[in-house]
């Protein structure tokens, strides 16, 4: 089968980053009505930029009925990172809150906002909040964006905040399983390892995602290397982490999805046959690819991957029927919003919470994520 004609029902198991583009690109209504992802995720290039709220909300809503439209679905993820700090996509006056440390005592008030916000673009799922523990100094890339450096403080405010951000309709995500805050390199640049045996995993870093397992629908993997624990292989297709540890030990039942493979920690793995194929064998459902812009090809040969596995039996029909089952569980607790102008009053309560907490602010982080 040509990449080209690669079959809408197990394009089902990939979220498609958009080009920064406030209308849909020809190349991604093309790769959208070709595969028929189970969503999108959305960036600030996708906003209009310099103009008032009425103009870019109007031009984002027509975005989205646009997304819904080409993916002819009646159920469609639109997923954005908004986590707070430098982890911003909307423009104002959606509340820019500052990093999510900063806020972890008002945690279920961020959270009711951040959603009541988000709802009101349309946008379904916030990969958010982060619930790694900021256990290592060094981490050039989670710090303030965790809720603290110890499980418990960190568990006390994720689950106030996914249950009211959920309550305003949209599907919170906490990531990066199995844990990304004792690492020293930034998966986006490279494929973080982390020396920690099953136990010290247990005690720690795991504590959060067992804590939210059942209040979620959406869990993000992240690209991190445990030797001890499933040697040369990354957390992203590992058998042992996701399967084992997540599902069995954890109880997890929903959704898994990858953080976007165009990450240069995994990114290269991609070009090797099978890697795809690997990724959901292992229990993981969605695969992100937000880094496709200058090759479609890329999308469309991991979904053709997935499909001559399938023929040739390399990726079992019970595997995917599980999966299959998972992505309509959580397709069907999205709700699909339709975009409304939200008064200037709301916005200047939510302000009014940011600023209670800006002046902690994150001063001398060094953390600045465009695409995190």
């Amino acid at each position: 089968m040509a990449a080209s004609q690669s079959p809408g029902v197990l394009g089902k198991h990939f979220l498609i980053g958009l080009r920064p583009t406030i209308e849909l690109h020809p190349d991604d209504r093309r790769l959208l009505s070709t595969l028929r992802p189970a969503g999108v995720i959305v960036y600030r290039g996708n906003f209009a930029a310099d103009v008032p709220y009425e103009v870019w909300h109007a031009k984002f809503a027509a975005l989205v009925a646009e997304i819904r439209e080409v993916i002819g679905r009646d159920h469609v993820l639109v997923c954005v990172d908004h986590e707070g700090g430098t982890v911003l996509r909307p423009p104002r006056p959606i509340t820019p809150y500052s990093f999510a440390r900063d806020w972890a005592d008002r945690a279920q008030d961020v959270g009711r906002a951040m959603g009541r916000e988000l709802a009101s673009l349309g946008i379904n799922v916030n990969f958010a909040p982060v619930v790694d523990i900021a256990s290592n100094p060094a981490n050039p890339v989670i710090g303030p964006r965790a809720f603290a450096g110890d499980a418990d403080a960190v568990i006390a405010a994720a689950r106030p905040f996914i249950a009211a951000m959920q309550s305003e309709g949209v599907l919170a995500c906490p990531k990066h399983f199995p844990g990304h805050g004792d690492t020293s390199i930034d998966s986006h640049l490279g494929l973080p390892v982390v020396e920690a045996d099953r136990a010290a995993l247990a005690a720690r870093e795991l504590r959060p995602f067992g804590a939210v397992a059942r209040d979620v629908h959406l869990i993000m993997t992240a690209h991190i290397m445990y030797p001890a624990i499933d040697p040369g292989v990354p957390a992203t297709m590992s058998r042992v982490l996701v399967d084992d540890v997540l599902r069995r030990e954890l109880g997890y039942t929903g959704a898994i999805v990858t953080d976007d493979i165009g990450m240069r920690a995994v990114s290269t793995m991609f070009d090797t046959p099978g890697t795809c194929t690997r990724v959901i064998s292992s229990g993981t459902d969605l695969i992100m690819i937000c880094s496709h812009w200058t090759n479609n090809d890329r999308a469309y040969g991991l979904a053709a991957e997935l499909d001559a596995a399938r023929a040739q039996g390399v990726l079992s029909e019970a595997t995917l029927a599980a999966s299959d089952a998972r992505i309509d569980a959580l397709l069907a607790a999205a709700p699909s919003h339709a975009p409304l102008l939200l008064d200037p009053g709301v916005f200047a309560a939510h302000a009014r919470l940011a600023r209670l907490h800006a002046a902690r602010g994150a001063a001398g982080q060094t953390v600045s994520l465009e695409e995190a």
